[in-house]
């Protein structure tokens, strides 16, 4: 019997070559992100707004804070140290809840809170998970965000304005959509409200990307309307900056003199304390992985943007802290790193147990230091004060008013009708614009940054009540006489700005005060 052969099979059909898709590089692909784990970020998130709401009425008014509250009652397009949206922020919540401590400070719970989801979900775009995702919320309140979230300050907005920023960035070169440059300029526009800082990130970016790539995101289109839109959204108030000589870059001229060689030497120490010492591998390991990470190539920019930005902050003396925003970033990519390293652990449970007391720790310390958890009688026993310049400066404000009163009330009723207070700084004048009508205190005047263009003492006024301002030689060619008569105390010995700081009388100004007002004027 004849065995049938099977026929051989058909050559298989080549496509043409115009019909062959290459599979493109695996940096290319658009990665899908993980999904958003609300449950274990809720959960972080819930907890930190519950511990800063319990502990906003903690201590006292920071004195940037009592800043605000005088400049919320004159608002304004800007003003010469700053935008105007943090005091803003501050006037709206007051007139809602009060003219209370804890309404002023509500908006920074909010923003921190809102910071923390956004650190989050900038850790699910670089490919985080319900491990990644909570860590990276984390660093928002604890160290150096804590701070930034019980009390109410220029850098409370503008970490939520970097995070915004930063993220629909990451959304626009990762995933390839560059209709996300259009959030980066709505952001951006109403940031220009906070701070100018934004542009300083923005440009460190584009600096980046001109370095590493992808440099034809720097044609897009999507771009420049982004741009376009900051611009727009941003006018009113760089039209104020311009229309009054540009008073930014004369207070950052100013910050840079009185506080340039310090900002360096402390430059490096800063970095690695601002999010916590305990959290730096995990930071330092997201700046590693988006320079070396293939499948991050797309926002490799990221990293070099950090090292952008301590460059020029080192070379123009800028603020440590302005690194902040950015160290986010960095912090996310650290905790998909970190995600991946748990899971590829033979020996898991060690390196859970290593990473998690890691970050108890953290936040445990952050607490202490930032919060008003401590007593102030146990607080001035440690060295939290001293670590922490924000809860110092929190310290004592009742007090010195009270002995400035005591200073004012001593006078004759004569001179309590043509006395005026003059303080050397904002927190001073605040303070006093704060608890001094209870204590039956006449109007406050300070020469520092805005108040001195808000007002000048009356001519009126010939008996002065001076705060830490200049020293006897300034008082005596500006006044007939004037003499030392008391010291102000907190009374808990913390030594901040005030502990120490003469109360001065004068009488008999030598000129009048349109001429002797310009002498008080100082930015710092």
């Amino acid at each position: 019997m004849q065995a049938h052969e099977t026929p051989p099979a058909p050559p298989a059909e080549v496509p043409p070559a115009d019909r062959v898709r290459p599979v493109p590089p695996a940096d290319l692909i658009r990665p899908v992100p993980p999904r958003v784990a609300w449950a274990p970020v809720g959960l972080v998130t819930a907890g930190a707004a519950a511990l800063l709401l319990a502990t906003l009425n903690g201590y006292d008014y920071h004195r940037d804070e009592l800043y605000f509250r005088m400049l919320g009652q004159h608002p304004a397009w800007g003003y010469v140290d700053q935008p105007p949206l943090t005091p803003l922020l501050g006037r709206v919540s007051t007139a809602i809840f009060g003219d209370t401590l804890w309404a002023l400070r509500l908006p920074s719970v909010l923003c921190m809170i809102a910071a923390a989801l956004l650190v989050a979900l900038l850790a699910r775009e670089l490919g985080g998970g319900r491990v990644a995702q909570p860590l990276a919320a984390l660093a928002v309140v604890s160290s150096f965000g804590l701070i930034g979230g019980h009390t109410l300050l220029t850098i409370t907005p503008d970490l939520l304005v970097w995070s915004a920023v930063l993220l629909f960035a990451v959304r626009a070169l990762r995933r390839d959509e560059p209709r996300w440059w259009l959030g980066v300029g709505v952001v951006t526009g109403v940031g220009l409200y906070n701070k100018h800082l934004v542009i300083l990130l923005l440009l460190c970016l584009g600096a980046a990307l001109l370095l590493v790539g992808p440099r034809r995101v720097l044609r897009s289109g999507w771009l420049w309307a982004g741009a376009g839109i900051a611009l727009v959204l941003g006018a009113p108030n760089l039209v104020y900056q311009a229309t009054h000589d540009w008073p930014q870059l004369t207070m950052a001229h100013a910050l840079a003199e009185h506080k340039g060689d310090e900002a360096r030497l402390t430059f490096v120490p800063l970095q690695l304390i601002l999010l916590g010492p305990p959290l730096v591998p995990i930071w330092i390991a997201g700046l590693v992985s988006l320079l070396r990470n293939p499948t991050l190539r797309p926002v490799r920019a990221l990293g070099v943007a950090y090292l952008v930005m301590c460059v020029l902050l080192l070379a123009i003396a800028g603020q440590p802290y302005y690194t902040t925003g950015l160290l986010y970033a960095l912090y996310a990519a650290g905790c998909v790193a970190t995600e991946r390293w748990l899971a590829r652990a033979t020996v898991g449970v060690r390196r859970r147990i290593l990473v998690g007391a890691a970050v108890g720790l953290n936040v445990a310390v952050s607490a202490v230091i930032a919060l008003p958890l401590l007593p102030v009688a146990v607080l001035a026993k440690t060295p939290v004060p001293d670590i922490n310049q924000v809860t110092r400066d929190q310290i004592g404000w009742p007090a010195y008013v009270r002995q400035v009163a005591d200073v004012y009330h001593a006078l004759s009723a004569d001179e309590q009708v043509r006395a005026v207070i003059i303080t050397g700084n904002y927190g001073e004048a605040g303070a006093i614009a704060r608890y001094g009508p209870a204590q039956g205190l006449p109007a406050v005047y300070s020469g520092q940054n805005e108040l001195w263009f808000l007002a000048r003492p009356p001519e009126s006024a010939t008996v002065v009540i001076v705060l830490g301002v200049g020293r006897d030689r300034f008082f005596a060619e500006r006044f007939g006489a004037c003499a030392v008569v008391a010291k102000l105390d907190n009374g808990v010995g913390i030594d901040n700005e005030e502990q120490g700081v003469g109360v001065r009388v004068c009488r008999d100004p030598r000129r009048p005060w349109r001429e002797l007002w310009p002498d008080f004027q100082h930015y710092d």
